[in-house]
């Protein structure tokens, strides 16, 4: 089949692939790149805040003129975009340039993290079932590819800007191949409509939000520092260390890809709370884990634990009637995103000061939160 012709929610599944792959490439590397600028965690976890401070700049001003580009123009423009970005970050000999350079992409991954959700969203109404699930199972895909290929460049030696360099040429070129010709699914009339700049949230979405938090800040911590956890606390090799990072975004990916027909037999709620006590499990094991085989364990544990959080979240946002569905999916992407811009430097800092086991135990209360904010995802009209 030709980009042409494949069927749309193939097209989606790609769609989120390509996407988090090109977010990822960087994070295999950060432990090169901390040891690079020769800084600290602190100051690389406030380095990293350049990327979602971009991506809720983006979300909170871009929206109207991101709808006019749509959802094929938004790709090819933002999956390059991350990827310049990344590899200008790699020669940063500092945090502040660092922070800048990934504030310009993060402009793309706010652009793209809308457009996709949006698109899945509006494919899974045309098609009459569900898919975004198996859509953020392919977002997971992604995650493992850049963490498994970065793991293993990384012990072959390659330094950053060449491996960072080559991944954003193959997702350039692989996003203008796919999507160069791609018709965008129709927008949903009856539940979509213009979208102001600053979305507020209701308290539906507030809701919704407490429930992702847990999910937001581990997942985040994972990417961010399950890297450098392995390295510091372990002093593994560079191939285990990515490891930690890629098998968290393997048990996640299979988790989402299968999601869809268990949430369907058994229900958004009865997923919900598993997937809640399975992060919890998985967190605990990564705080006091005496061994890396055991960290290992929990960062597998923790990606099942929070593969299906965000899916979730996100569907019972667009499937909100109080307003439109692009105008509820974007006050969640916002205050969700506020996790990934909170997270880094607190986790940093924590981590240079109280060590980086208690910088994942920060996580095990929000579990608790998320256990307690479950209901939100019960359709309602208001």
């Amino acid at each position: 089949m030709t980009p042409r012709t494949l069927p749309a929610h193939y097209s989606v599944y790609f769609a989120f692939f390509i996407y988090s792959a090109a977010l990822g490439a960087m994070f295999p590397r950060l432990g090169d790149l901390q040891l690079q600028m020769g800084i600290g965690e602190g100051a690389l976890g406030l380095a990293l805040i350049g990327m979602p401070f971009g991506a809720q700049i983006a979300l909170m001003f871009g929206g109207r003129f991101f709808e006019r580009l749509g959802f094929r123009n938004v790709m090819l423009l933002g999956i390059p975009l991350m990827g310049i970005s990344e590899l200008a970050a790699s020669t940063a000999s500092g945090p502040l340039v660092f922070f800048l350079f990934l504030a310009v992409g993060g402009t793309g991954v706010g652009a793209v993290e809308i457009a996709v959700n949006l698109e899945a969203d509006r494919v899974e109404h045309q098609v009459g079932r569900r898919i975004m699930n198996r859509s953020h199972a392919f977002w997971s895909f992604g995650f493992f590819t850049a963490g498994l290929s970065g793991a293993v460049i990384s012990q072959m030696g390659l330094n950053p800007t060449t491996h960072l360099a080559g991944f954003a040429i193959v997702t350039s070129l692989a996003t203008f191949l796919m999507f160069w010709t791609y018709t965008p699914a129709p927008a949903r009339i009856s539940s979509e409509g213009a979208t102001p700049k600053f979305i507020r949230p209701t308290r539906g979405i507030l809701m919704i939000v407490a429930f992702t938090l847990s999910a937001m800040l581990l997942e985040g911590a994972g990417i961010d520092w399950s890297v450098i956890f392995m390295r510091d606390t372990f002093q593994t090799a560079p191939f285990i260390s990515g490891a930690a990072l890629a098998l968290g975004a393997l048990t996640q990916s299979i988790t989402r890809f299968f999601a869809d027909s268990y949430v369907d037999r058994f229900g958004a709620i009865t997923v919900a709370r598993l997937s809640i006590l399975v992060l919890g499990v998985g967190v605990v094991l990564v705080t006091l884990s005496p061994n890396f085989k055991i960290a290992l364990l929990g960062f597998a544990l923790m990606g099942i634990g929070h593969g299906v959080v965000f899916p979730l979240a996100m569907s019972a946002a667009a499937q909100r009637t109080d307003r439109p569905a692009a105008a509820n999916v974007a006050a969640l992407a916002q205050l969700s995103f506020v996790t990934f811009l909170i997270a880094p430097p607190l986790l940093g800092l924590v981590a240079e000061h109280f060590g980086i086991r208690v910088s994942f135990g920060i996580g095990i209360p929000l579990v608790i939160v998320s256990w307690f904010a479950v209901h939100s995802l019960t359709p309602k009209q208001n």
